[in-house]
Order: structure tokens, then sequence, then C-alpha cells
């Protein structure tokens, strides 16, 4: 078999280039300007792990539309069910009536759910809105009102999934009051600073143990709560995986008070990890799972997959206009027959590997970086001011994201001062040594202004 030939980005102006400073300046006029841009970027096609900016400039996409193109940008096999399910039906809505591929897809996800059948499946739009599903279903099925989630937590920015969100200020700024009956926790991220360095696992149950230890002790009635929401991976929060004890803690907690666990794989889930979801690793089995960015390869779809006992609301309880759209489900399972003929969840762990390994020796190697952590193609870079106290360096952290960019790799920061890697599951070895280079030179850049 021949080697692939090694081709990296291809920067044909200076960036920003003279079609993308047009469009620029007329977004500046006319967007809402609650968007989060970090460059300016302005994207015209994708192939693969490539973008084309309106100026001919190559890109390497390491953020893949915020973990989102799965399969790679416009991947051939996604974009032909995209256009033979438009030419037969866009839109019927399946809250009113049936389609075949909603039965379809629902099977599919019921073969790889994280946790023991029957299921029940749930289709809205976005990942918020399968958080929303799960917050009220959760309510729903147990009668109770309250619901436990942690700092550090991203759940999306609609109202009862901005009230379980909890990674920034600004998400919540002016915007109380926010839905009642949530309970904010720490997540024990065992990465940063000092506390839980020196024993990680006593630190990580002792995070888990503080909701029967103190919450149940003191505010919150066991009996009166619904559901803990967790990541397995925080995605906003800092790409910081849950030790395994400690979702293996809260899943006793969960089964001793009658509570439900609810697994947000919004950002984590559909092979990111290396595996079909980030909570396997742990050999945990939730009640519920939120998915939407990686499900369907571009196309808006969010899923809740339930236990079948759980998802025991009545018609009328919940339901989407446009969740489960024929096109968005189209897509879906052309991104599932991809996944799996290509093996992508295997290509995911294995580069992830290669990736980890590569930045293994960072933290000693580079005054700036604290840690390096991850699964499979969900990796952070942590960027610090200091090593001991692993003091956050979020301006530092931007200056190497945009000296990324001027170098044609596409990289998103997450968490107060970190970089995150998250590029489609198509990628393979020798890009990602083009990408980690890159990283790796605007470190040292940016380290020599410190």
């Amino acid at each position: 078999m021949a080697t692939k030939t090694l081709i990296g980005p291809k920067l044909k102006t200076a960036l920003p280039g003279p079609e993308a400073k047009r469009i620029v300046a007329g977004d500046d006029k006319y967007i809402s300007p609650s968007y989060t841009r970090s460059y300016p970027l302005v994207a015209k096609s994708g192939r693969g792990i490539v973008i084309t900016d309106v100026d001919g400039n190559e890109f390497f996409d390491f953020s893949a539309g915020i973990a989102v193109n799965s399969t790679g940008h416009c991947h051939p096999d996604v974009v032909a069910a995209i256009q033979k399910q438009a030419a037969d039906l866009i839109h019927m809505s399946g809250t009113d009536f049936y389609y075949e591929s909603m039965v379809t897809l629902a099977e599919r996800l019921s073969k790889i759910a994280p946790m023991a059948g029957p299921h029940r499946i749930y289709y809205g739009n976005s990942g918020t809105e399968a958080v929303e599903c799960a917050l009220k279903l959760s309510r729903y099925h147990t009668k109770r009102q309250n619901v436990i989630a942690f700092f550090g937590a991203f759940h999306g920015r609609t109202m009862g999934a901005l009230s379980l969100t909890a990674s920034k200020p600004q998400q919540k700024r002016r915007f109380a009051p926010l839905v009642p009956g949530v309970t904010h926790i720490k997540y024990p991220d065992v990465y940063r600073g000092i506390e839980g360095a020196q024993d990680p696992e006593k630190f990580a149950l002792g995070c888990a143990r503080y909701i029967e230890d103190k919450l149940f002790k003191t505010i919150l009635p066991p009996e009166e709560v619904a559901a803990i929401f967790v990541e397995p991976v925080q995605g906003e929060g800092g790409y910081v995986v849950a030790p395994t004890v400690f979702m293996q803690e809260l899943r006793r907690i969960c089964d001793r008070h009658g509570i439900l666990l609810v697994a947000d794989e919004v950002q984590s889930g559909v092979g990111r990890t290396g595996k079909w979801w980030a909570i396997e690793h742990t050999g945990v089995q939730p009640d519920i799972i939120c998915s939407a960015k990686g499900i369907a390869s571009g196309m808006p779809l969010g899923v809740v997959i339930s236990k079948a006992d759980v998802m025991d609301w009545v018609p009328g309880s919940h339901a989407s206009t446009f969740g489960g759209n024929p096109i968005c489900i189209a897509a879906a399972l052309a991104t599932l027959d991809v996944i799996e003929k290509e093996g992508l969840v295997k290509n995911a762990e294995q580069v992830g590997n290669h990736i980890l390994h590569r930045m293994a020796d960072w933290p000693k190697k580079h005054k700036l970086v604290g840690d390096i952590r991850g699964r499979g193609l969900m990796i952070g870079v942590d960027i610090v001011k200091d090593k001991q106290t692993k003091e956050y360096a979020a301006a530092e952290r931007d200056r190497i994201v945009e000296l990324a960019f001027e170098r044609g790799l596409l990289f998103l920061g997450c968490g107060p001062s970190s970089v995150r890697l998250s590029p489609p599951l198509v990628v393979n070895q020798q890009e990602a040594d083009t990408a980690v280079d890159v990283l790796e030179e605007c470190i040292e850049i940016a380290g020599k202004g410190i």
C-alpha cells in the first residue's frame, strides 16, 4: 500500500484575506454580537479535515465545527444521503406523523446505547434541546423537582439547560431568574491546581460523596432529587476527564436514592473518545444519555436515549416540530454507516493515543504547559503561567490559538485556559503530526513572551 503523501495547510493570502475582511465587516454590521469568534475564518467549503476559506486558503480543521463533523467535512456518503432524502421528502413533522427512518435510526442507536435495553429515543434539533428533554423527563418520571450538576459544566444556553450550565459567568449574566431547583457541586478536576494532586482517587471520591455527606444532610432531601447531570468528559469546562471512581460512586448514589443518572455526551459521544460513548470507559451505565454534535455530521439533530421504563411520559408532554427531520435522520444513518464501515471509533482511539504520546513530555518541556489530558480525539492542553499553582494563562492560550490560525491550523479554546484538539474522526496520523508540530511551535513562541 502506498504511503499517503503528507499534505499540510496551504495559505495563499495574508490572513484574513480581502474577501474574508469584507464578509467580517458585514458580519460586524448585521449579525448578533453574542457569538464568540476566536479568529477571522470565513469558511467556504470543506473536505475531510480541510477547510477552504473565501480567499482560497486551506486550513487543517482540528475543531471539527466544535466536534460536530465526525466523518469529516462533506463526506461523500453523508452528502449523497442528504441529497437523496431532500429529493424525496424534506419535512412532515414527526411530532404529528410517522417516518420509517425515525424507527430505523432508533433501532441503530439502541444497539450502541451504553446501557442495557430496552430503550426509547427522543429527537430534537440540538444538544441544548436534548438536555432540556432530559431535564423535563427526569422531573416527569421521578415526580421530583431538584437536580444536581457540576461546576465547569456546559449543558447549553436555553433556559433549562443554562440553569445546569456552570462554566463561564457571561453565559448567565443578565438572564436570571433561571430555572430553580439546580444545585452545583465540585467536579473532580484532578489536573489543575494543588487540590487532589497527592491522591487524585481520594479527591474524586470525595467530590462524589459530598452529595451524601453534605448535601443530603443539610439542604437537599435525597427523595426530592430527580437526577444528577454529568459530562463524562467536561467539554467547555476544559476537556476534563471524570475519574472512573467518581462516575462509579455517582451511579451508586443514584441507585441508593432512586435518582436518575444523566450523561451529557453532546460533545464526547459518537466515537470521539475511542468508544461510542465516553461513559463506557468507566463501566458505568446511565439512565439517560444526551447526544447531538457528532451524530449527523453537521446536520442539526439532538437525541435523547433513555431506558424505556424511564421515558414513560404521555402524548403532549414534550415534542419538537423539526426534531427528527427526515434529512437530519438520513445524515445520521449515513454517519453511523461511515463510522462503522471505516472503523472511525478505533481510528479515534489510535490517533488520539498517538497525539497523547507525542505530547506526553510537554508539561516538562514547555513552561506554558501545565497538563495534557483527554481520551481519543478529545484532548486538552492546559496553558498556565505557573507550574506550581497552575495559574491560568488565558491571554497566552488565546495567543496560541491565533498563532495556529496564522499557520493554517484551526484550534479552539475551552475552559479557563486550555486548547482543545477535536479533529474529525477521519484524521490520520500524518495529519495529526502536522497539527501537533504547529501547536508546539505556537506554544514555544507564546512562551517567549512570558
